[in-house]
């Protein structure tokens, strides 16, 4: 019961946005991401926040650290080598950490609030958990370090494409209520503090520091969509939802950072749905 999750009322979608997506059906074929087409379901994720569900889904984050994430004779180092591949590494480690630790505090917050967990629940104690899951003698001792280069990623994309969200804002696409709130994220101070830079800067620098490096980037734009697409493979509705939107928000990231060259993604052609999923 806890995995499940149901479309909102028909009536309760604005008309709007069923007339921009009833037109809408175009993506790039070698984009960084390849989301799903525009249906008649429309999903709410104040509705269906993140939540601790039991679900176990180390099968699929096996598959993507060993199948998606780069591992060659370029990388001396998983996740810090001097090489993009690298960074990709980190920045999709970073995705892992970042719902590891969405998990962590939903199992405690269940238990805080006396919920009882399911019967073949393995999961119980909350620091045990995050020893395991984040911490520096637990199964990714780099957990936390990725977090926050992915972290930083994620904020520096939102600083590039501010302009781009600012001028929707006034140009009416959002409602005034989605507009204030949107504009007080933007504001936000930590998108003007240099330290945040230092995670696109180090992917930047990587991707451009020779021919091979930015020729090779279309293996990124793969994974990317690859990464998206195993999201489909979870059993878990809600985990399922989360992950996908999770997923485009980090490719997103690396589609505004980094773009077809290494120079950055051109803002005025990032999708709304991207931009959407970069700021949930």
């Amino acid at each position: 019961q806890s995995c499940e999750i149901y479309p909102v009322d028909d009536e309760e979608v604005p008309e709007l946005i069923k007339g921009i997506d009833s037109e809408e059906h175009e993506f790039e074929l070698d984009g960084w991401a390849r989301f799903d087409m525009p249906c008649e379901d429309y999903y709410d994720t104040q509705q269906f926040p993140e939540s601790f569900t039991g679900y176990d889904g180390s099968d699929i984050w096996r598959f993507i650290h060993e199948r998606i994430a780069f591992h060659d004779d370029t990388l001396v180092d998983e996740y810090d080598a001097e090489n993009w591949k690298a960074d990709f590494n980190k920045a999709v480690s970073g995705l892992h950490s970042m719902i590891s630790a969405q998990v962590v505090l939903g199992l405690e917050s269940k238990i805080a609030n006396g919920e009882e967990l399911e019967e073949d629940c393995e999961w119980i104690d909350p620091k045990v958990e995050f020893d395991r899951r984040l911490g520096v003698n637990g199964e990714t001792p780099k957990a936390m370090e990725n977090l926050y280069f992915s972290y930083m990623l994620i904020l520096s994309a939102v600083k590039t494409a501010r302009n781009r969200l600012l001028r929707d804002c006034q140009e009416g696409k959002f409602d005034e209520p989605t507009a204030y709130k949107l504009r007080l994220v933007l504001d936000h101070p930590l998108l003007d503090d240099p330290s945040i830079s230092v995670a696109s800067k180090k992917l930047h620098d990587h991707a451009v520091q020779d021919e091979y490096s930015v020729t090779a980037l279309w293996e990124a734009r793969m994974r990317s969509r690859e990464l998206f697409r195993i999201m489909n493979c979870v059993q878990c509705n809600k985990c399922r939802f989360h992950g996908k939107i999770a997923s485009l928000g980090l490719s997103t990231a690396l589609q505004v950072v980094l773009g077809r060259s290494g120079e950055g993604g051109d803002t005025t052609r990032v999708h709304r749905v991207e931009l959407a999923a970069l700021i949930t």
